[in-house]
Formats: structure tokens, sequence, C-alpha cells
């Protein structure tokens, strides 16, 4: 469901002015915006100079709405210069804080993109594993090579001889050695 059937809009800004609010109409693809699926959309504009930020939501309708964003990239035709706009969100109304647009800056160039998208993917991470750690769960931690359990209990004990049956066992891990 990370996918939208949902009209999208963007709007493109840069020191020369805005593109105003411009529907993505036609994708290379058949199908445009579905799960893990890169579109490639044609906006024709003047040019704008260089491009600092963009507003890019959906109107909301249709079954399945919601959509995640990764990112967008624009490429400048006329400068050749690639703008990359780091999302990583998801635009719904029943998901992440609830909004249907955002508004997007410019990553850098002078920083590593890729270093600034595994952050984003760190902290998605973690906000899908943080529910492991919440007070009063137990952690039993697998250890491949020794075949044996680290249980650690809210009260802070750590039990390195843990039992596979514990009933209070909330989450296993398993630690892999190469």
């Amino acid at each position: 469901n990370a996918g939208t059937e949902a009209d999208v809009y963007i709007s493109v800004h840069g020191g020369r002015g805005d593109t105003g609010s411009r529907q993505l109409l036609r994708s290379q693809k058949p199908k445009k915006f579905l799960k893990g699926q890169t579109d490639i959309f044609a906006v024709e504009a003047v040019h704008l100079g260089h491009l600092y930020k963009i507003v890019i939501g959906h109107n909301g309708l249709g079954s399945g709405n919601g959509w995640f964003l990764d990112k967008v990239v624009i490429k400048d035709p006329v400068t050749d210069l690639d703008y990359t706009f780091l999302c990583h969100r998801w635009l719904d109304q029943g998901q992440d804080d609830g909004n249907i647009a955002r508004e997007l800056t410019v990553t850098d160039a002078g920083t590593f993109p890729g270093r600034q998208e595994l952050e984003l993917k760190r902290e998605e991470t973690w906000a899908a594993e943080k529910w492991k750690f919440q007070e009063g769960n137990t952690l039993q931690f697998y250890n491949r090579l020794t075949r044996g359990f680290i249980c650690l209990s809210p009260d802070s004990r750590v039990d390195a001889l843990g039992d596979k049956k514990n009933k209070y066992g909330k989450v296993f891990f398993i630690w892999k050695y190469t």
C-alpha cells in the first residue's frame, strides 16, 4: 500500500520563480505511482534557475490514496544538473503525521546524498523497530555461534543462560558472524 491512485501535484521553485502547481499526468510507465516503481514525467516550464525546493502532494482521493515517497530527482536539461529532493515519508492522512503534501528542499550538493539517504533509512528502521525497546519488554538475544540466549529483563538484569521457553521474551534477535 505504498503506491497511490490519487492525483499527484508538484510545484518546482527556483531562483527565477516557480512552476505553479502541476499535475503529474503521463508517466513513462503504463501505471503510475506503484510501490517500488520509479516514474518519469516531463514537466515543461521556463528555466527557473537554481532549484531550491519543491512542494509535492496529492488530492487524497481514490482507494488506497496514501503514498510513500522516497525521493524526487529533477534533471535540468539546460544546465545538465540533477537536483535531489529526499522525502522518505508517507503522504497519507492515516500514516506518519497525516500530511498529504510535503515541502522538500534540495539536497546540498556539498554533502553526500548517499549519506543523507542512509541516515533517513536508519531513522525509518528505528521508527519501525523501537517498539521492541519499550519499557517493560524483555529481550532475548540468540547467538548462533554459541547456540545460547542472553535475556535482558526490564529491571536491568542480564541472564546469560536465557531460556528459549521464557514466556516473557518479546523479541528474538539472531546474530550472524562472518
